[in-house]
């Protein structure tokens, strides 16, 4: 008994209990023994703080968690192991295909291949198909190590995998096997075998290149998500189709509000009449919000010289998402990617005193960024784009009030555009361990505790991001979720230490000295098409009345009554609606049909009866035929809903 204990482990459980367990044991032991039913439910375990296979051998004393489905960790490991699972799949049915990489994403997984062949949808059917053969054999998920001499040696006609042992590999590493096809490195963990994945589902096939650089050879990516319940998946799957739904770019055309032109280039937006109407509401919204928050209007030019950016930095720091210099007459010039150095020469252009203080300078100014010809989607990832910034210069004891007023802003924007959902992200310094960031201790305390304190004042959600600040000050980002429950990182406020020094900012304090102002970046939509793009989808495209670009449209049954149609229109142009006459020679259900795809929140049917009772047949596009209103009831109806910003008819 004496020589047991000698010889045991000591395992510490989450509750802080101790027990001693033989040399070997393996997580999937230690569920067992606390219960039948964790060891059924258990995923993988954290040992250490660090994930392990449930049958992985323990070598010492531990600290030994189990997961289960509840975690998210778990989900994460689940879904990797789908994706293993995708991968011995083509293997057995495309063998001459080569891996790539297959990590899981926060929607389910991916595997990238190198195959010649293109993957059809028949492909994917006969893919998942193996992969469902796959899982009820219950193949077991083995981890191997391996020498990184002998692996390189292993795999020399494989280009990829030799890239990442070399680049990625410890001199001793790990692969995994799957069945008699499948061998990868990889660091795992796994589920113990394939019996344990219960819902997955393969959704498409795109290009993607190694790495993701387009120089490198593009491979093939299939995406795929797995979920713990069939009952989940379903879900997922019914969110996915409404999302397709609601794809802004897809509306975008259906409903003629902007298109991106191949002639012009790729991830530049055109703005059509309707879409165009839409966004200056949105932008004179933001600019009479600015006035009446004590902001003052500027306007920055597109290009500037690139030894202004020389000294923001951005020439060194950013330079991979500007776009190259162009040469003029007396020096290079640079597309600006950043709104802040105008700001900053605005404000450097004279002394300035505390008693000036703050100074809030705000901008929808169109930067431009360099981003990869894969990474750009619709409205959500452009190459041009305008940003609704401003930049507040303030004193240390300013800070926190301006703050509390940029979150509250934030919020103001949210709710105005119809989001109650949100919450915030407070991303922190390293304390200046990695020397990474720039600024002083006293300055990151000073900054960090301000924005802790603002959001404590709003009482908003917050979650604690340590280590991802910017590097030159922390900050705090705005998620929203909308109306099917997805996340968008919108607004952001973030300090800056690093502009106001290289910069040589100053004011006159009541010392009589000069000292260095601090400087927030603020930014609310974001950028002024993602937020468009957003709202598209979060009302898949029926606008609310305030921001709908036709807000009703007069729709007479006979020609007859085209007279008394543009009468009415008149009257309600004059009141400032934004309403349309369709005068077509066709019938009216027809005219009403269209005006619904549309998504006009007004349909307005004017015959004999109307023209004589100086009145209009209302439709609403969500809740039908809403019977005869006089003209003035209607009109007084419809402005009151535009006036509160009313986000349902």
């Amino acid at each position: 008994m004496l020589l047991y204990f000698y010889m045991s482990f000591t395992i510490t459980l989450p509750d802080g209990s101790q027990v001693p367990k033989p040399p070997g044991v393996r997580p999937i032991d230690i569920a067992q023994s606390i219960s039948p039913r964790l060891a059924d439910d258990a995923v993988v375990a954290r040992v250490n703080g660090q994930l392990y296979d449930l049958t992985r051998p323990l070598e010492g004393d531990a600290q030994v968690e189990i997961l289960t489905s509840r975690n998210p960790e778990a989900l994460e490991v689940y879904r990797h192991s789908t994706a293993h699972l995708l991968a011995a799949a083509v293997l057995e049915l495309f063998p001459e295909t080569q891996l790539g990489i297959g990590p899981p994403t926060d929607t389910g997984f991916y595997y990238d291949f190198q195959r010649e062949t293109p993957f059809t949808p028949e492909d994917l059917e006969k893919i998942e198909a193996r992969m469902w053969e796959l899982q009820a054999k219950g193949l077991p998920y083995e981890r191997k190590l391996t020498a990184k001499s002998d692996g390189l040696q292993k795999y020399a006609d494989d280009w990829m995998k030799v890239q990442l042992i070399q680049e990625k590999a410890d001199e001793i590493f790990s692969e995994y096997t799957l069945g008699p096809n499948f061998i990868d490195f990889c660091r795992g963990p796994h589920v113990p075998a394939t019996s344990r994945i219960k819902a997955f589902k393969l959704l498409s096939v795109a290009g993607a290149y190694w790495k993701g650089d387009e120089h490198n050879p593009k491979l093939q990516r299939i995406y795929g998500t797995a979920f713990f319940s069939k009952k989940d998946l379903d879900a997922y799957l019914e969110r996915l189709e409404e999302a397709k739904k609601r794809d802004h770019r897809k509306l975008g055309q259906e409903l003629d509000l902007f298109s991106i032109q191949e002639l012009a280039g790729p991830g530049l937006i055109f703005f059509h009449p309707k879409g165009g109407l839409v966004r200056k509401i949105i932008e004179d919204w933001m600019r009479d919000q600015y006035l009446a928050r004590g902001y003052a209007l500027v306007f920055t030019p597109h290009v500037m010289r690139h030894d202004l950016w020389k000294i923001s930095g951005h020439a060194n720091f950013f330079s991979q998402n500007m776009f190259k210099p162009m040469e003029l007459d007396d020096a290079e010039y640079q597309l600006k990617p950043m709104n802040c150095p105008g700001h900053i020469l605005i404000y450097r252009d004279k002394l300035h005193s505390y008693r000036d203080l703050p100074v809030r300078l705000g901008e929808l100014g169109t930067v431009y960024r360099y981003e990869r010809a894969g990474v750009l989607h619709g409205l959500l990832r452009v190459r041009g784009f305008t940003q609704d910034d401003a930049h507040i210069f303030c004193t240390p004891d300013q800070i926190e009030d301006e703050v509390v007023s940029c979150l509250q802003f934030a919020v103001d924007v949210l709710t105005t555009f119809g989001f109650d959902s949100y919450e915030a992200e407070l991303s922190t310094w390293d304390g200046g361990a990695s020397g990474k960031y720039d600024g002083s201790a006293d300055q990151w305390a000073l900054a960090e505790n301000a924005l802790k304190r603002a959001v404590e004042r709003l009482n908003i959600k917050v979650k604690l991001m340590p280590d991802e600040a910017a590097f030159y000050g922390p900050k705090i980002d705005m998620k929203l979720f909308d109306a099917i429950g997805r996340p968008w990182q919108l607004s952001t406020v973030q300090f800056d230490f690093t502009l106001p020094r290289r910069f040589e900012l100053e004011y006159v304090a009541d010392d009589g000295k000069k000292h260095q102002p601090l400087m927030v970046h603020r930014a609310l939509f974001g950028s002024v098409e993602r937020f468009f793009g957003i709202l598209v989808e979060h009302y898949a495209g029926a606008f609310p009345v305030w921001l709908a670009p036709v807000q009703a449209v007069l729709l007479p049954i006979t020609d007859r009554h085209v007279e008394y149609a543009q009468q009415v229109v008149e009257r309600l142009k004059a009141a400032g609606i934004r309403v349309a006459l369709d005068d077509r020679k066709e019938k009216v259900n027809l005219k009403i049909r269209e005006a619904q795809l549309q998504k006009v929140p007004f349909m307005l049917v004017v015959g004999d009866r109307e023209a004589q009772s100086d009145s209009v047949s209302v439709r609403n596009r969500k809740h039908g035929d809403q019977g005869s209103q006089r003209v003035d009831e209607f009109l007084a109806g419809i402005q009151k809903l535009i006036e509160s910003k009313a986000r349902t008819e």
